[in-house]
């Protein structure tokens, strides 16, 4: 799952009145470029040679204004280049790692902790970091890939097709979140992620508990999910993803208006990526439990 702190900082920061030297003007964008000014100590007056014709002063003051590139700031193609960077990254990894484990079954549970739990400790170390550290977060896209293709060739082994009906639901998810969040029918406000993210972390102990519980037999190793309440429980891991998408298209929305800068899209994109793999793994879980019923 994604539990991720990225969004909360970036959402801070943005509501203490903008970027490090992004947001000293009303709405957080830096002033328009393109004036021009004339450095000197005060009282200095240019030389005959220095001074700017009137022709010169036009094509200056005629400048249209920097615009986010030139100014280092987001913008929403930056988010969507390494998002997409990222998501094939994970494919990449997901792909080799599916026809590595499948060849060899019994290295799938080491591979599937592996990428499960160093995702989860490089997400917090990637989120609570001050700085935007690529390298990681790079990384942490390969042990993603690693969990998904383990722990994907796995259950498609023991409920044959649950992959591909979780991959379909997962991409019309996002789109169908993206599309209400967009005409305004799903609302993110301060109070709704607040909530989320505490239920999100309880949901996050939850799961750990769970886990070990699977691991000591529990529910024939699928813990509470292999009870009655099993697809209940799914069902609200799924609306948790779900939602989380939401705030994710939000935080990126508030971010490019509120003139970031560039290199926040690595955040982004790594945290839209993190909420797709955990959608992902609700589905697969859900549809395995429903296949095996």
């Amino acid at each position: 799952m994604a539990v991720n702190p990225v969004f909360n900082r970036i959402d801070k920061e943005a509501s203490q009145g903008g970027y490090a030297g992004f947001g000293s003007q009303p709405g957080g964008y830096a002033p328009p470029q393109g004036a021009p000014t004339i450095p000197g100590p005060t009282g200095y007056q240019p030389g005959p040679s220095e001074t700017l014709t009137d022709q010169q002063l036009r094509d200056m003051y005629g400048q249209a204004p920097a615009g986010p590139a030139q100014t280092g700031r987001l913008t929403l193609d930056d988010v969507v280049v390494k998002t997409m960077l990222l998501f094939g990254l994970t494919l990449a990894v997901t792909g080799a790692t599916w026809f590595f484990v499948g060849a060899q079954p019994q290295i799938a549970m080491p591979v599937w902790l592996l990428g499960m739990f160093g995702s989860l400790a490089l997400s917090f170390a990637i989120g609570f970091s001050k700085k935007v550290n690529v390298p990681l977060i790079l990384v942490h896209a390969g042990l993603q890939g690693l969990f998904l293709g383990a722990v994907s060739v796995t259950f498609n082994a023991a409920y044959p097709g649950v992959v591909t009906t979780a991959v379909v639901a997962t991409m019309a998810t996002f789109a169908g979140m993206f599309i209400a969040w967009k005409a305004g029918f799903i609302k993110v406000t301060s109070k709704s992620r607040r909530i989320f993210g505490m239920m999100a972390m309880g949901y996050l102990v939850f799961l750990l508990v769970n886990i070990g519980a699977g691991f000591l037999g529990f529910g024939d190793g699928w813990g509470v999910y292999g009870g009655p309440l099993g697809i209940l429980i799914s069902l609200f891991g799924v609306g948790m993803a779900s939602y989380s998408l939401a705030v994710d298209f939000d935080s990126v929305d508030r971010a490019v208006r509120g003139g970031a800068p560039e290199k926040y899209s690595w955040l982004l994109g790594h945290g839209l990526v993190a909420s797709l793999v955990w959608l992902y793994i609700e589905f697969l879980r859900l549809f395995s439990i429903l296949q095996r019923d």
